[in-house]
C-alpha cells in the first residue's frame, strides 16, 4: 500500500535538518527562560526577606554616660533615651518631659555631645558611647546656671512641661553664641514650642543669661 503524497511530504519535513535545529533551539530557550525565571523568583525572595526587620526580643544591658556619671541600665533595644531616663534608671531622671512623644515639642529635649537631641526620637542603646546631658546636668536648686537662674528671674514659664527642654536648648546656644540677637535666639528656639504662649519672657530671660557673668 503506498503513502499518500501528503504523507510523504509530512515525512520529509519532519526529517528536515533545518526544521529540527529550529525545534532544538526551540527547546533550549524554553529550558532557559525557566531557568532565569526561577533563578529571578529565588533572588526576590532572598532580597524580600533580607529587607523585612528582624525581630529583636529580650533586653540587653548598657552603660550611658549621663551628667558625667556612668549608669547601668538594662533596656529592650526598642526604648527611647527619653523613656530609659525617666522610667529606667534608678534613680530617675524626670527633667526632661514626656509630652508629644514624636519629636515635636521639644519638652524632652537633652544634650548629646553637646548639640541639642529630641531624646523621644533616639533609643536608648544609640545613645551609648555618647555624652548625654539632661536639665538635671546643667544646674542644681543650690546652684542654678545662668539660663535656669534667668528663667526663674524673668518668669520665663508657666505650666513647666516646656521648661526644661527651652533652658536645655538656651544653654547649649549660649555656649556656641554667647552674645546672641533677640532674632538669633527665636531662631535657636524654633524647635521648641510652648503652648502656653510665654515665649517673649523666653527670649528676654535667654538674653539676660547671655549678659550675665554667670557660668552657663
Amino acid at each position: 500500500m503506498k503513502k499518500s503524497d501528503d504523507e510523504k511530504k509530512n515525512q520529509k519535513r519532519s526529517h528536515d535538518p533545518g526544521r529540527r535545529s529550529f525545534l532544538k533551539g526551540v527547546s533550549i530557550a524554553g529550558a532557559g527562560a525557566a531557568v532565569v525565571d526561577k533563578l529571578w523568583i529565588e533572588t526576590e525572595a532572598r532580597e524580600k526577606k533580607t529587607a523585612e526587620p528582624q525581630i529583636v526580643s529580650g533586653s540587653v544591658k548598657i552603660v550611658l554616660d549621663i551628667n558625667g556619671i556612668k549608669r547601668s541600665v538594662e533596656v529592650e533595644p526598642r526604648t527611647t533615651l527619653l523613656n530609659t531616663l525617666r522610667n529606667h534608671l534608678d534613680p530617675a531622671l524626670t527633667g526632661s518631659k514626656l509630652v508629644c512623644d514624636m519629636g515635636t515639642c521639644g519638652a524632652c529635649t537633652v544634650l548629646l555631645d553637646g548639640k541639642p537631641a529630641y531624646s523621644c526620637m533616639v533609643l536608648a542603646v544609640d545613645a551609648v558611647n555618647r555624652k548625654i546631658t539632661t536639665v538635671e546636668g546643667l544646674g542644681s536648686p543650690d546652684n542654678l546656671n545662668a539660663v535656669q537662674a534667668a528663667f526663674v528671674q524673668h518668669d520665663a514659664l508657666m505650666c513647666g512641661f516646656c521648661t526644661p527642654g527651652f533652658v536645655t536648648t538656651i544653654s547649649a546656644y549660649l555656649k556656641k553664641n554667647p552674645n546672641p540677637s533677640l532674632a538669633e535666639v527665636r531662631e535657636a528656639c524654633k524647635g521648641n514650642f510652648c503652648r502656653c504662649g510665654t515665649y517673649p519672657r523666653v527670649f528676654e530671660a535667654a538674653l539676660a543669661a547671655a549678659k550675665s557673668n554667670k557660668k552657663v
